[in-house]
This record gives structure tokens, C-alpha cells and sequence, in this order.
């Protein structure tokens, strides 16, 4: 089976992140966002990865290549903002037989695709409290009956999980109507495929859709929290690494620093002396963690570096990032409340009651800058020395 994994969105919601990086290519772990669906389609036994791609194409090309692991990689190139039908519809030369979709934004448990490949047609599906947000599934005796998007009266609680197994006529299939919101959807073609087969729900016991900052914290706390302690970079016999630590080779960590895992120190990355990492915590290829400075649970992407006597808590660092020495992130309101955050111009709960800063690529802050909970920099502002930020920027 072939396996057409959708990688051609900007994710306007992820913002500042996706502004200069696209959403799919975002560092969960020790690989991008959609690494972690490819490589469990090739784990399940797809015999080719269609990825289609669009905005910040040459980066997936860069990772991808011709072959991935050893499985040949093919690229359909989604012109223009359309729906998930014309995203496959992109991809339906590649296709001669029984195909699976999986979204490159979502993180899904391994095995679950492998059952998903195995039960072909067949849809994922997971429980949740809130099955209006998404579309969702009635089954009648093992069989999906209907699919119903973003329903304001939910028959069940069961939602679509974005991944499916069709058969190779549903290649013929994905010329739907648009949709009210003028798009062709996936799910349409899954409405015909019920029609004509019975198909397959695949329960998930974990799934997560990554379309904001937290999420993508979230996502590396799933992730960083399987990690199996490797110490193989230059470690001082002065610094204390307790529990699931890995040290790339290439990586350094020097006397006096105080690593609690779960933490994942990439390949070229320094930290210390005298730092203290703690929770789930990715400190990226390249990336510095100066002397005295405190990173907790928190994303630090290629190449950024947080000046010493600073402190990093529950945030999201772009590429080349350099914060000045002194800079502090506060990640608790006075009030308790949950920290909000701005989506798509509007503030929105993150849902948490710790939740710090996300910071574009290339932001400089002065020395001895504040930042407040929920604060978001765009790519390349400038903070002043002693300045407190408590507005976007």
C-alpha cells in the first residue's frame, strides 16, 4: 500500500512558528512533526510515501529526499489553499491500487497504523469530550455508518483521527462537490466509501492534532517522554543527569549542569556551566544554554541561544533565536487563570496555567528583558535592554 501524507500547509495557526518554517517540518523529538506519520507508515509496511507538498516545499524535499529509510519518496505539489480531496487529488498519479491519507500535522500511536493498513478501507477514530470540534463517526456493528463534519449536535463521541485506508477506486472518487466553506473534503470521499464497502473503524488510544504552539509543547512531552537514556556527546564528570536524558554525539555538556530528564541535547548543542534543564525539554542542533541559565519544559529550535543568568519556562524558542543575558520568561498569571495566547488575531486559553512565550526565528533580546505569560514575537523583533514586554509584538 501506498501512503499519501499531507504536508502542503502553512499553519497559520501555529504562528509565529510556521512564518518562516512550514508547520509539517516543526521539531517534535528528535525529527520534524511529519516525520513521526511517515515513519509510522513505513513501520505499518507502505511501500512508497507520497508527500504532498506546497508552502516551505524545499524543506520537506531536503529531509525526505528520493528515499526515506530505505522506502522511495514521491512529491505531488498542491498549488494553491485548497481541501484535503484536492490535496490527494494532487497525488492520484502516484496512485495504482489501495492507498492510505494520513495528516502530517498529527501525531498518531505507531501500531494503530499498522491496524489502519491491515483493516483496509478503514478509518482512525478516538474518543473525546468535545466532538463538535472535529468531524465525527457513527458505527453500527463494527461499521462506520456516517461522517459528519463539526456537528452542533454530536450523534457520538467518536472523531475522525485524519488517517484512512481506501481502496484504489476511491481514487475516482475524489472529484467531490466544494464544500460550504468552498473546499473538497477528504472526509466526502470517506462518505462514499461507506456507501460502497463497510469500512473499518481503528480505535486510537492516543492521537494529537498539532495545530497550535502548546500543542507542538505537548507534542514533544508525548514524545521526549519515550526517550531511552543515550549519553553520547562530551559530558563533564561534573554534571548530574538524572533519569530519560539523551546526549547526542556532537553535543556538550559541561560542569555543573543538572539535567532531569525526560530531555533531548541535539547533535552540536552546548549547555552550561552551572545550567539546570528540567522537564520535557528539546534543546535543538546547535542550540546554547548559557551559564546559570534555568530551561524548563520548554522548545528550543536550531541554532537558538539564551544568554547566561536567564530563565526559559513552559516556551517555544524559534531557529537563531538569542536572548540577552538576564532575559526571564514568566509563565504563571497573578490570577491563576490559564494562560492565553494569541491565535489567528484573536486570544484564545491554551488550557494551561503554565504557559510562557513563543518567539519567531531570529529574535534578539536585550539584556535584562521580561517577558509575560502568553507573550508571542514575531520573526526578527527586537527587544530593548531592561525592557518588559507584556504585549505582542
Amino acid at each position: 500500500m501506498k501512503a499519501v501524507v499531507l504536508a502542503a500547509g502553512e499553519g497559520t495557526r501555529i504562528r509565529p512558528l510556521s512564518a518562516t518554517l512550514p508547520k509539517p517540518m516543526l521539531p517534535v523529538g528528535d525529527r520534524p512533526l511529519v516525520a513521526h506519520t511517515v515513519d509510522a507508515a513505513i513501520d505499518a509496511g507502505a511501500e512508497e510515501i507520497v508527500l504532498v507538498i506546497g508552502y516551505g516545499a524545499g524543506a520537506v524535499r531536503e529531509h525526505f529526499g528520493e528515499a526515506y529509510r530505505g522506502v522511495p519518496v514521491a512529491y505531488a505539489v498542491q498549488e494553491d489553499r485548497a481541501g484535503t480531496a484536492d490535496a490527494v487529488d494532487a497525488a492520484s498519479d502516484h496512485l495504482d491500487g489501495p492507498f492510505a491519507v494520513l495528516n502530517g500535522d498529527n501525531l498518531y500511536e505507531p501500531a494503530a497504523i499498522a491496524r489502519l493498513f491491515s483493516a483496509a478501507p478503514a478509518v482512525c477514530a478516538i474518543e473525546v469530550e468535545e466532538p463538535s470540534n472535529y468531524g465525527v463517526l457513527t458505527v453500527d456493528d463494527g461499521v462506520v455508518t456516517g461522517i459528519v463534519e463539526k456537528p452542533a449536535n454530536p450523534p457520538t463521541k467518536l472523531a475522525n483521527a485524519g488517517a484512512y485506508a481506501f481502496p484504489a477506486e476511491a481514487r475516482a472518487w475524489l472529484d467531490v462537490p466544494p464544500s460550504e466553506r468552498g473546499e473538497r473534503e477528504i472526509t466526502d470521499v470517506v462518505a462514499r466509501t461507506i456507501d460502497a464497502y463497510d469500512v473499518t473503524p481503528v480505535a486510537l488510544g492516543r492521537w494529537m492534532d498539532v495545530g497550535r504552539p502548546w500543542e507542538l509543547l505537548e507534542a514533544n512531552e508525548w514524545k521526549l517522554s519515550e526517550l531511552d537514556r543515550r549519553i553520547g556527546g562530551d559530558v563533564s564528570e561534573r554534571a548530574t543527569l538524572d533519569g530519560p536524558v539523551v546526549v547526542e554525539p556532537g553535543a556538550t555538556v559541561r560542569s555543573g549542569v543538572v539535567v532531569e530528564g525526560p530531555a533531548l541535547i541535539r547533535s552540536g548543542a552546548t549547555v552550561g556551566p552551572n545550567a539546570y534543564v528540567r522537564g520535557a525539554t528539546l534543546v535543538g542542533e546547535g542550540a546554547k544554554v548559557g551559564h546559570a541559565v534555568e530551561v524548563k519544559n520548554s522548545v528550543l529550535m536550531a541554532g537558538a541561544t539564551v544568554g547566561h543568568l536567564s530563565y526559559v519556562g513552559d516556551s517555544v524558542l524559534g531557529r537563531e533565536v538569542n536572548f540577552g543575558a538576564g532575559t526571564t520568561v514568566a509563565n504563571l498569571r497573578h490570577d491563576d487563570a490559564d494562560v492565553r495566547f494569541t491565535v489567528k488575531g484573536e486570544r484564545t486559553s491554551t488550557g494551561r496555567r503554565k504557559f510562557g512565550t513563543v518567539v519567531g526565528d531570529g529574535v534578539k533580546t536585550g539584556i535584562g528583558t521580561n517577558l509575560s505569560p502568553g507573550v508571542r514575537l514575531d520573526p526578527g523583533v527586537r527587544t530593548a535592554p531592561g525592557e518588559t514586554v507584556d504585549r505582542d509584538r
